[in-house]
């Protein structure tokens, strides 16, 4: 199915890189021809009774609430300049929500978009926790967009990749990623492992076989782990082929497990090495 509605969260402050990265993501949507509805959120900032709260805190929490309404429109009116540069049909929506309720807000309003494009910045709290909650609330699929090589992005990805681990996740990523990589000009399917399996080998080979169903031209190989851990390995991969896209299925392990011990997804949600495409 095509990428015809597309939604943008819009949070944090409105910095270069956060700019570059709505800038970037405007690109895109208006080079598949979506249409985007871009969500910014002004902060509720909770403030206590003032027989509990000091005047500097007051001070501070209306300060706080001041910034945010700036911070929220300044990224819409970022957007809105992109739009039209662009030519994106678009909605612009503003917000005001308690910083909990931010994460669960947009997934719920995923669950009628064709894909969620998200601006992430590097090991950030609130970034990872929006994430989060599109992965396994929207029942959509992901585009991660890290602000700080924005403007380094392609618009086209000429050179995608498919982390392969046979899992459902992953499967589920590549059928949403479909129309991406049915206009990438090079397909990679990878699976990191240390020694192939023949179950390996069979899966890898199965799917360049359903791709070229599609009209997919993919080639598999290995990516050596080597005692490093997966998310590494798909960084590395991503340098070394010039990866323009890395499609992958999100959180094949549980995600207290990922927390806890590390894994795949959470290193990448932490910093995507590239342009990202999750689904689970």
């Amino acid at each position: 199915m095509p990428i015809r509605d597309i939604l943008l969260p819009l949070v944090g402050e409105p910095d270069a890189a956060a700019i570059a990265a709505i800038d970037k993501c405007a690109a895109v949507a208006g080079d598949i021809g979506a249409r985007v509805t871009a969500m910014a959120v002004e902060t509720e900032v909770m403030v206590r009774p003032k027989v509990t709260i000091s005047s500097d805190l007051e001070n501070s929490a209306a300060a706080e609430a001041v910034r945010s309404v700036s911070s929220a429109h300044r990224l819409l009116q970022a957007f809105d300049a992109a739009a039209n540069r662009f030519g994106v049909r678009n909605e612009q929506k503003l917000v005001r929500l308690a910083t909990t309720d931010i994460p669960v807000h947009f997934a719920q309003a995923a669950r009628l978009k064709d894909l969620s494009l998200v601006p992430v910045s590097a090991h950030d709290g609130l970034s990872e926790k929006i994430v989060e909650a599109l992965i396994f609330e929207s029942g959509r699929p992901i585009l991660l967009c890290p602000d700080e090589f924005a403007t380094e992005l392609p618009v086209a990805f000429d050179n995608a990749a498919i982390a392969w681990d046979h899992s459902a996740p992953a499967a589920r990523a590549v059928a949403d990623a479909l129309p991406m990589i049915q206009a990438a000009a090079n397909v990679r399917i990878f699976t990191a492992t240390d020694e192939m399996t023949p179950t390996e080998q069979e899966s890898g080979l199965a799917l360049v076989n359903h791709l070229l169903e599609h009209g997919i031209k993919a080639s598999f190989e290995t990516a050596e782990i080597d005692g490093s851990s997966v998310g590494k390995v798909f960084e590395a991969y991503v340098k070394a082929k010039a990866i323009d896209l890395l499609v992958m299925g999100a959180y094949r392990h549980s995600r207290l497990n990922e927390v806890v011990w590390g894994g795949a997804t959470k290193t990448v949600i932490g910093r995507p090495p590239c342009w990202v495409m999750m689904s689970r």
